[in-house]
Protein backbone atom coordinates (compact mmCIF):
# COMPACT_ATOMS: atom_id res chain seq x y z
CA UNK A 1 0.00 0.00 0.00
CA UNK A 2 1.49 3.51 -1.34
CA UNK A 3 2.17 6.09 1.42
CA UNK A 4 -0.04 9.35 0.76
CA UNK A 5 1.24 12.72 1.55
CA UNK A 6 -0.91 16.05 1.65
CA UNK A 7 1.20 18.67 -0.16
CA UNK A 8 -0.35 22.17 0.89
CA UNK A 9 2.45 24.73 -0.60
CA UNK A 10 0.80 28.05 -2.84
CA UNK A 11 4.31 28.46 -4.77
CA UNK A 12 3.30 26.57 -7.70
CA UNK A 13 6.99 25.84 -8.63
CA UNK A 14 8.02 24.65 -5.37
CA UNK A 15 4.91 22.65 -5.38
CA UNK A 16 5.87 20.90 -8.62
CA UNK A 17 9.26 19.93 -7.36
CA UNK A 18 8.37 18.74 -3.98
CA UNK A 19 5.55 16.66 -5.82
CA UNK A 20 8.06 15.07 -8.03
CA UNK A 21 10.70 13.86 -5.55
CA UNK A 22 7.60 12.25 -3.72
CA UNK A 23 6.37 10.45 -7.02
CA UNK A 24 9.78 9.29 -7.74
CA UNK A 25 9.81 7.98 -3.97
CA UNK A 26 6.76 6.04 -4.60
CA UNK A 27 4.59 7.94 -2.70
CA UNK A 28 1.20 9.28 -4.01
CA UNK A 29 0.91 12.86 -3.65
CA UNK A 30 -2.54 15.26 -3.39
CA UNK A 31 -1.71 18.66 -3.93
CA UNK A 32 -3.45 21.75 -3.06
CA UNK A 33 -2.54 25.65 -2.62
CA UNK A 34 -4.45 26.89 0.44
CA UNK A 35 -5.80 26.06 3.75
CA UNK A 36 -9.33 26.42 3.17
CA UNK A 37 -9.15 23.22 0.90
CA UNK A 38 -6.10 21.67 2.30
CA UNK A 39 -9.00 20.29 5.50
CA UNK A 40 -11.64 19.57 2.74
CA UNK A 41 -8.63 17.23 1.12
CA UNK A 42 -7.77 15.71 4.45
CA UNK A 43 -10.89 14.76 5.51
CA UNK A 44 -11.55 13.51 1.79
CA UNK A 45 -8.24 10.84 1.29
CA UNK A 46 -6.80 10.70 4.98
CA UNK A 47 -3.28 11.09 3.87
CA UNK A 48 -0.51 9.36 5.73
CA UNK A 49 1.41 12.71 6.03
CA UNK A 50 0.53 16.59 5.54
CA UNK A 51 3.31 19.00 5.00
CA UNK A 52 2.09 22.35 5.25
CA UNK A 53 3.71 25.97 3.99
CA UNK A 54 2.34 28.39 6.74
CA UNK A 55 2.32 31.40 4.44
CA UNK A 56 -0.86 30.57 2.69
CA UNK A 57 -4.04 32.43 1.49
CA UNK A 58 -7.54 32.10 3.26
CA UNK A 59 -6.23 29.79 6.26
CA UNK A 60 -2.51 29.50 7.29
CA UNK A 61 -0.75 26.53 8.02
CA UNK A 62 -0.80 26.98 12.08
CA UNK A 63 -4.65 27.31 11.70
CA UNK A 64 -4.59 24.31 9.36
CA UNK A 65 -2.29 22.69 11.62
CA UNK A 66 -4.69 22.96 14.53
CA UNK A 67 -7.75 21.69 12.62
CA UNK A 68 -5.96 18.47 11.82
CA UNK A 69 -4.14 17.97 14.97
CA UNK A 70 -7.91 17.97 16.63
CA UNK A 71 -9.03 15.13 14.85
CA UNK A 72 -5.69 13.18 13.70
CA UNK A 73 -2.56 11.96 14.84
CA UNK A 74 -1.42 12.27 11.34
CA UNK A 75 2.53 13.34 10.63
CA UNK A 76 2.71 16.90 10.18
CA UNK A 77 5.81 18.87 8.65
CA UNK A 78 5.74 22.54 8.28
CA UNK A 79 7.42 24.72 5.26
CA UNK A 80 8.02 28.16 6.06
CA UNK A 81 10.39 31.11 5.34
CA UNK A 82 10.76 32.37 8.55
CA UNK A 83 13.22 30.80 10.81
CA UNK A 84 12.52 32.78 14.34
CA UNK A 85 12.27 30.43 17.47
CA UNK A 86 8.78 31.88 18.52
CA UNK A 87 7.08 30.68 15.59
CA UNK A 88 8.87 26.87 15.25
CA UNK A 89 7.71 26.77 19.11
CA UNK A 90 4.42 27.64 17.88
CA UNK A 91 4.24 25.34 15.29
CA UNK A 92 5.17 22.44 17.65
CA UNK A 93 2.71 23.73 20.20
CA UNK A 94 -0.06 23.07 18.05
CA UNK A 95 1.10 19.57 17.05
CA UNK A 96 3.78 19.69 14.21
CA UNK A 97 5.98 17.51 14.03
CA UNK A 98 8.66 19.01 12.03
CA UNK A 99 9.43 21.81 10.60
CA UNK A 100 12.00 22.89 7.23
CA UNK A 101 13.05 26.18 6.50
CA UNK A 102 12.89 27.76 3.04
CA UNK A 103 15.20 27.40 0.88
CA UNK A 104 15.47 23.45 1.48
CA UNK A 105 16.57 20.19 -0.51
CA UNK A 106 13.41 18.61 -1.97
CA UNK A 107 15.55 15.47 -1.40
CA UNK A 108 16.37 16.26 2.39
CA UNK A 109 12.89 17.14 2.56
CA UNK A 110 11.67 13.60 1.62
CA UNK A 111 14.28 11.62 3.43
CA UNK A 112 12.92 13.66 6.59
CA UNK A 113 9.24 12.05 5.52
CA UNK A 114 10.63 8.78 5.39
CA UNK A 115 12.33 9.38 9.08
CA UNK A 116 9.47 11.00 10.07
CA UNK A 117 7.12 8.03 9.08
CA UNK A 118 9.56 5.50 10.39
CA UNK A 119 9.00 6.73 13.86
CA UNK A 120 5.77 7.04 13.91
CA UNK A 121 5.05 3.59 12.42
CA UNK A 122 7.98 2.19 15.03
CA UNK A 123 5.91 4.31 18.17
CA UNK A 124 2.65 2.67 16.87
CA UNK A 125 3.43 -0.76 16.23
CA UNK A 126 4.92 -2.81 19.10
CA UNK A 127 8.16 -4.55 18.33
CA UNK A 128 8.43 -1.91 14.88
CA UNK A 129 6.53 -4.29 12.70
CA UNK A 130 4.08 -6.19 15.15
CA UNK A 131 0.56 -5.20 15.96
CA UNK A 132 -2.01 -7.27 17.90
CA UNK A 133 -5.28 -6.48 18.90
CA UNK A 134 -7.28 -9.23 21.19
CA UNK A 135 -5.96 -12.50 19.99
CA UNK A 136 -5.24 -11.32 16.36
CA UNK A 137 -1.21 -10.24 15.47
CA UNK A 138 -0.31 -8.66 12.40
CA UNK A 139 3.36 -8.95 11.05
CA UNK A 140 3.59 -5.70 8.77
CA UNK A 141 6.96 -7.19 7.13
CA UNK A 142 5.46 -10.67 6.62
CA UNK A 143 2.23 -9.50 5.67
CA UNK A 144 0.32 -11.49 7.53
CA UNK A 145 -2.89 -11.90 10.29
CA UNK A 146 -2.42 -14.52 13.04
CA UNK A 147 -5.40 -15.81 15.00
CA UNK A 148 -4.86 -17.82 18.10
CA UNK A 149 -1.18 -18.45 16.91
CA UNK A 150 -2.92 -19.52 13.61
CA UNK A 151 -2.30 -18.24 10.33
CA UNK A 152 -5.32 -16.51 8.69
CA UNK A 153 -5.07 -16.05 4.56
CA UNK A 154 -5.96 -12.59 3.74
CA UNK A 155 -6.26 -11.28 0.30
CA UNK A 156 -3.64 -8.53 -0.35
CA UNK A 157 -6.69 -5.87 -0.57
CA UNK A 158 -8.26 -7.25 2.10
CA UNK A 159 -4.26 -7.14 4.16
CA UNK A 160 -4.47 -3.11 3.29
CA UNK A 161 -7.56 -2.68 4.50
CA UNK A 162 -6.76 -4.13 8.09
CA UNK A 163 -3.35 -1.83 8.09
CA UNK A 164 -5.17 1.12 7.16
CA UNK A 165 -7.56 1.23 9.87
CA UNK A 166 -5.73 -0.42 12.50
CA UNK A 167 -3.17 2.75 11.49
CA UNK A 168 -5.60 4.97 12.06
CA UNK A 169 -7.58 3.05 15.03
CA UNK A 170 -10.61 5.25 16.91
CA UNK A 171 -10.79 8.00 13.79
CA UNK A 172 -13.80 7.32 11.14
CA UNK A 173 -12.36 6.64 7.77
CA UNK A 174 -15.11 7.48 4.77
CA UNK A 175 -15.43 4.79 2.26
CA UNK A 176 -13.99 7.14 -0.48
CA UNK A 177 -11.07 7.62 2.16
CA UNK A 178 -10.56 4.03 2.09
CA UNK A 179 -11.08 2.98 -1.79
CA UNK A 180 -8.62 5.77 -2.34
CA UNK A 181 -6.12 4.29 -0.15
CA UNK A 182 -6.25 0.68 -1.07
CA UNK A 183 -7.94 0.40 -4.34
CA UNK A 184 -6.10 4.01 -5.52
CA UNK A 185 -7.78 6.95 -7.04
CA UNK A 186 -7.89 5.95 -10.07
CA UNK A 187 -10.22 2.49 -9.62
CA UNK A 188 -13.53 3.07 -11.62
CA UNK A 189 -15.72 0.88 -9.54
CA UNK A 190 -18.05 2.10 -6.69
CA UNK A 191 -17.75 2.11 -2.92
CA UNK A 192 -19.38 -1.38 -2.19
CA UNK A 193 -16.47 -2.58 -2.80
CA UNK A 194 -15.04 -1.49 0.03
CA UNK A 195 -18.43 -2.76 2.31
CA UNK A 196 -18.06 -6.48 0.52
CA UNK A 197 -14.27 -6.00 1.86
CA UNK A 198 -15.00 -5.01 5.09
CA UNK A 199 -17.55 -8.46 5.21
CA UNK A 200 -15.27 -10.67 4.25
CA UNK A 201 -12.29 -9.48 6.76
CA UNK A 202 -14.78 -9.27 9.53
CA UNK A 203 -16.15 -12.98 9.10
CA UNK A 204 -11.94 -13.72 8.51
CA UNK A 205 -11.05 -12.16 11.85
CA UNK A 206 -14.06 -14.26 14.01
CA UNK A 207 -14.50 -12.98 17.05
CA UNK A 208 -12.32 -10.36 16.77
CA UNK A 209 -14.31 -8.43 13.82
CA UNK A 210 -16.45 -6.50 16.97
CA UNK A 211 -12.84 -3.90 16.74
CA UNK A 212 -14.54 -3.02 13.30
CA UNK A 213 -17.04 -0.31 13.96
CA UNK A 214 -20.07 0.75 11.43
CA UNK A 215 -20.59 4.22 11.33
CA UNK A 216 -23.89 4.50 9.84
CA UNK A 217 -23.85 7.21 6.33
CA UNK A 218 -19.91 7.39 7.08
CA UNK A 219 -17.57 4.49 7.03
CA UNK A 220 -15.53 2.07 9.45
CA UNK A 221 -13.38 2.66 12.47
CA UNK A 222 -11.16 0.20 14.26
CA UNK A 223 -11.55 0.69 17.49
Amino acid sequence: MRKTVLLVEDELRIREVVADYFKMDGWEVHETDNGSSAIDWFDAIYPDLVILDIMMPKMDGFAVTKEVRAKSGVPIILLTAKSSDDDKIHGFDLGADDYVTKPFSPKVLVARANSLMKRATEHYLPNGHMLSFGHAVVNTKSRQLELDKQQVELTPKEYDLLLLLLQHKNNVLSRETILNHVWGIDFEGDNRVVDTHIKKLRAKLGDESHHIRTVIGTGYKFE
